[in-house]
């Protein structure tokens, strides 16, 4: 089992003063509603994503800062909304103001290299709040610049493409989109190859709305899981191979059936994350899984839409016996969970925040994972080739992500960036190493008996 702490390495960076990117043509000014789905408290923060671009010899002489700039420029143009700010209205609810004053901007030299950095590129990156420098008063929700970017050459050619987006104006299909879109503006096109489509008002409560199905992801509770001390957090990102899946699906019995690696990796970090924080056996926890609706059956998103589509329906227990039972208790837990995703769940979710007062997640004994190793953000590419490694940049203290990396020895696999207390991670990763541990396959010794 393989983890990369947090690296010693340390390198200088050299910004210029961050600038604003406008359309590069006039744009509509106008007020845009977001839908019920994004203006949730639980999405009302930024997000941070970070890219690591190798250099290309048949890309000498062009500047990464200025391509990008300039395709930012025309791809704000389709995604003008981007460009605005949020206000709030009646009952919280969040709506853009297209003024059209841009999105913050920031040209940066590191005096290092790809090579130098190595697996240190995975969350947290070293030197991480120099490659995305917060602006000050630029990180409020209300008034502040929807999208962050700061572009950082290094000396080997290669550049750092770093991110920062206002989460209720997209989730990470929706930001990825919009970077395809930048892509497509450096390579010469005239729009877009997928223009965007807004209509936030298809995920909007219904008239009058209703509760219709059971929310755990949204229940008020309180237990000794509380909100984590953020000034006490050690940020670990843990690398599940070809090896440590197999340890893992060797655990299973033949009875399990069919399981996803993205399954089987979300029942170990929740079994091993719950035993590390040595949880009161008779306290619930639970695990919210995010659930994408583009493309499932009975949703009627249009191609193009770039709003927040998705839900996380949730799985509890008692704390004693996630932490007892054999790993394919939590998977089928996780499974139920995911049964229950339908066209009404989602109506109802959109329906609870209007009736509710847009409320957060639960947080008390909670941990929200999204699955993005197929959301592209290893594919996007702005003239340079593809980036060595793409995806958030950090964890935050109950919510994660699951991405597709190959490390530096080749081996493909997922990485998890975790961040816990220092005596609680330590725990966290003896269990993981004790859980990846290859073991006799269960269904070996069940054919034996």
């Amino acid at each position: 089992m393989a983890s990369s702490v947090s690296s010693p390495l340390v390198f200088s960076v050299k910004r210029c003063d961050p600038e604003f990117v406008r359309p590069a043509k006039p744009t509509p000014c106008e007020v845009k509603q977001l839908s019920d789905i994004d203006d949730q408290e639980g999405l009302r923060f930024q997000i941070p994503i970070i890219m690591f671009f190798p250099s290309n010899p048949l890309m000498k002489g062009k500047d990464p800062v200025k391509v990008i700039r300039k395709g930012l420029g025309n791809a704000l143009v389709y995604y003008y909304p981007f460009a605005g700010r949020l206000i709030e209205g009646e009952n919280r609810k969040l709506m853009v103001d297209c003024t059209g004053k841009g999105v913050l901007f920031i040209e940066a030299d590191a005096d290092t290299t790809l090579e130098n950095l190595g697996d240190a590129i995975l969350p947290i990156c070293p030197c991480f709040e120099e490659l995305l420098y917060d602006v000050p008063g630029s990180g409020e929700i209300l008034g502040s610049p929807l999208i962050l970017i700061q572009v950082t050459r290094m000396r080997c050619g290669g550049f750092i493409f770093a991110l920062r987006l206002n989460h209720t104006m997209s989730d990470a299909f929706g930001l990825i989109q919009f970077l395809n879109a930048i892509s497509d503006m450096t390579k010469g096109l005239s729009a877009p190859s997928l223009l965007p489509i807004w209509k936030r008002e298809l995920l909007n409560a219904r008239n009058p709305p209703q509760i219709t199905r059971m929310h755990y992801e949204f229940e008020e509770v309180t237990g000794t899981l509380m909100p984590m001390d953020e000034n006490n957090l050690v940020h670990r990102s843990f690398f599940f191979g070809p090896k440590e899946i197999r340890a893992l699906r060797n655990r299973l019995p033949s009875s399990m059936g069919a399981c996803s690696t993205f399954e089987i990796l979300m029942a170990c970090v929740w079994k091993c994350r719950t035993i590390a924080f040595a949880v009161d056996p008779n306290e619930v926890v639970r695990f919210s899984c995010l659930i994408n609706i583009r493309g499932k059956h009975g949703f009627d998103l249009p191609p193009g839409y770039y709003g927040n589509a998705f839900v996380y329906p949730t799985s509890i227990t008692k704390a004693g016996m996630l932490c007892t039972y054999p790993l394919e208790y939590a998977i089928r837990l996780l499974k139920k969970a995911k049964a229950e995703m339908s066209n009404e769940y989602v109506k109802s979710v959109a329906d609870l925040m209007v009736i509710k007062g847009r409320p957060s997640f639960t947080q008390p004994g909670n941990l929200i994972i999204s699955n993005i190793t197929h959301v592209g953000f290893g594919e996007v590419d702005f003239g340079w080739g593809k980036p060595v490694y793409g995806g958030v940049a950090k964890a935050l203290p109950i919510i994660s992500s699951c991405m597709q990396y190959k490390n530096s020895k080749g081996q493909e696999g997922n990485v998890i960036p975790i961040c816990l207390p220092p005596l609680v991670m330590d725990r966290f990763e003896h269990e993981v190493k004790r859980m990846t541990k290859e073991v006799e396959s269960i269904r070996f010794i069940t054919s034996m008996l």
